[in-house]
């Protein structure tokens, strides 16, 4: 049963005649992505701070943008979030996810630092998974200078970014020098093999469509062996043994529903702790939607008190 806010949404949409997004340029997807904020999203929550930084990267550097939570003192150590966009590595970008990040840190008491990492198709696999990556460490060095707790550092995202946040969290383990204690995965894409049931009972119709995941994959994947790729594809990976405590939060709706719940599964077989809550009558990318669906503030709470409770009071 689809929600009748969704519902009501998707036939919205079909009345404008929006374009679907397979049928844009990145350069146009990225522009409607933007403009559609003002239609869904909430309005920006008042934060304590934000402050505009720049991580170093082999080759340049990573824009950032850091929330210090409404109510925190300046010089406070806080825990801390690294956010990693949703947008099918193609799209989106720090205004995209200004909302969002600012609910987040006031909600949770943590600091958020955002991650406007490389997309393709300019910059294909595993660009986007070097910059996040990259800026983990640089947040983590930099810690104290920032006021955050580098002990108590939580990885998340949505879609393309809870994606990220699965790789960056083996990456991490895997080099044993960048401890991670928690991930907050918002419907993330873990198989670019695309074989999940939902891929075929939730490819049409539901906003994200079939034809906009190969769009997406086809932009940042250009070798078809990369699917297999762990950084790729998590769910992939041998061992997800030893990894932080997850949080999934899935869509009912959503093509990739069944790879967060194959994911979330594989957690729990490995011994890695992890939790899934599916909202069943909700959508692809409904978490930033809280202007038009009311279960979108209901999941954004959810996922704060889940960070509030992993990284410890600020």
């Amino acid at each position: 049963m689809l929600h009748p806010q969704a519902r009501a949404l998707l036939r919205l949409i079909e009345e404008k005649g929006l374009p679907p997004t397979h049928t844009l340029t990145p350069t146009e997807a990225r522009h409607w992505y933007r403009e559609r904020r003002s239609v869904t999203q909430p309005k920006p929550p008042e934060v304590a701070q934000t402050r505009e930084l720049k991580a170093q990267r082999p080759g340049g550097e990573i824009p950032l943008r850091l929330y210090r939570p409404l109510g925190s003192p300046a010089d406070r150590q806080l825990p801390v979030l690294v956010y990693y966009h949703g947008g099918g590595w193609v799209i989106g970008d720090l205004e995209t996810h200004d909302t969002l990040c600012r609910e987040l840190a006031n909600g949770s008491g943590c600091a958020v630092v955002a991650v406007d990492y490389r997309m393709g198709p300019e910059h294909r696999f595993p660009a986007a998974v070097d910059d996040c990556l990259a800026a983990t460490y640089w947040i983590r060095a930099n810690a104290g200078s920032l006021r955050l707790d580098a002990g108590r550092l939580a990885v998340g995202g949505d879609s393309a970014g809870g994606n990220l946040a699965a790789v960056v969290a083996i990456a991490a383990r895997d080099a044993g020098d960048l401890p991670i204690t928690f991930q907050l995965l918002i419907y993330p894409g873990t198989d670019m093999r695309r074989t999940a049931p939902s891929h075929q009972s939730n490819g049409q119709g539901y906003l994200l469509t079939s034809d906009t995941i190969s769009y997406f994959h086809d932009h940042y994947i250009d070798d078809p062996k990369h699917d297999l790729d762990w950084r790729a594809s998590p769910l992939l990976h041998p061992d997800l043994s030893r990894l932080p405590p997850a949080f999934l939060l899935t869509a009912g709706f959503d093509p990739l529903r069944d790879e967060g719940l194959q994911y979330a599964q594989a957690l729990s077989d490995a011994g890695t702790r992890s939790t899934l809550v599916c909202f069943q009558r909700q959508i692809h990318g409904f978490i930033t939607m809280g202007r038009v669906l009311d279960e979108a503030n209901t999941a954004v709470a959810l996922c704060a008190s889940q960070l509030r409770a992993a990284l410890g009071p600020a």
